[in-house]
């Protein structure tokens, strides 16, 4: 089974590309939480797991993790393309 671990700072706004951001400007939302990383990973349709105590490797404060699994016929930067578009939906 392929998981895939999915961090916050992939949808910060605030965060630049070399900071960690893995979608465009577009798609990146302020404060992205992993209730709602994991809200949008269930919608795109894979089962999601929060790990809370993860910290990413470029940040010092642990923001949690989503653990996505069941993603075998999916590359990651899909994923988390998918899923920051849902995030956009979710504020709105």
């Amino acid at each position: 089974m392929v998981e895939n671990v999915v961090y916050p700072a992939y949808f910060d706004a605030d965060r630049s590309r070399s900071e960690g951001r893995r979608v465009p400007m577009d798609l990146a939302v302020e404060e992205p939480t992993v209730d709602e990383i994991a809200k949008a990973v269930q919608q795109v349709g894979y089962d999601a797991v929060i790990e809370r105590e993860k910290t990413y490797s470029r940040e010092y404060e642990p923001r949690g993790a989503v653990v996505v699994t069941g993603t075998e016929d999916t590359s990651k930067n899909d994923l988390v393309q998918a899923v920051a578009a849902y995030i956009g939906i979710l504020r709105e």
